[in-house]
């Protein structure tokens, strides 16, 4: 709705609550930072999304075992974050490294391995460097063809 000081209150106070009842580090804290992060991102505040989505990774690296799938969501969104800073090699390697955890801890076909492949062909796309764009967005597209069906909107994103 675009109410994002009303849903960073909320985060926010998630966040308090969740520090006064649950272990430190637990899993939960990740996924409000993320969530915090993701409203300063919709706001246009990225360092702001950043610092929320890096401390986010921290606690997971604390609280979770390696390659975990929730590595690349903390991965994708940093590297978003870079995109939308234009920071390019940083949301590349960003975006790569959450690509890896997706081939790692999820099935090959699985439709979140198609947005990393999607997600990496922006960021190319975005560096001109369009051969290795459009490689990426047909890997993607590849994927949803057998992962999803044949009217699932994630398609309009590959064509598109």
């Amino acid at each position: 709705m675009g109410e994002y000081s009303k849903a960073l209150s909320s985060y926010e106070r998630s966040l308090e609550i969740r520090k006064i009842v649950l272990p430190p580090n637990h899993p939960d804290f990740a996924q409000s930072y993320n969530n915090i992060g993701a409203v300063y991102g919709n706001m246009g505040e990225y360092s702001k999304a950043l610092s929320s989505y890096e401390r986010a990774l921290e606690i997971r690296k604390i609280a979770l075992p390696p390659n975990h799938p929730d590595f690349a969501q903390s991965y994708n969104n940093i590297g978003a974050v870079y995109g939308n800073m234009d920071e390019y090699s940083k949301a590349l390697s960003s975006c790569e490294r959450s690509l890896e955890i997706r081939k790692i801890a999820l099935p090959p076909n699985h439709p979140d391995v198609a947005q990393s492949y999607n997600n990496i062909g922006l960021v190319y796309g975005n560096m001109g460097e369009y051969s290795k764009a459009l490689s990426s967005y047909e890997r993607a597209l590849e994927i949803r063809k057998i992962a999803l069906p044949p009217n699932h909107p994630d398609f309009a994103q590959s064509y598109n």
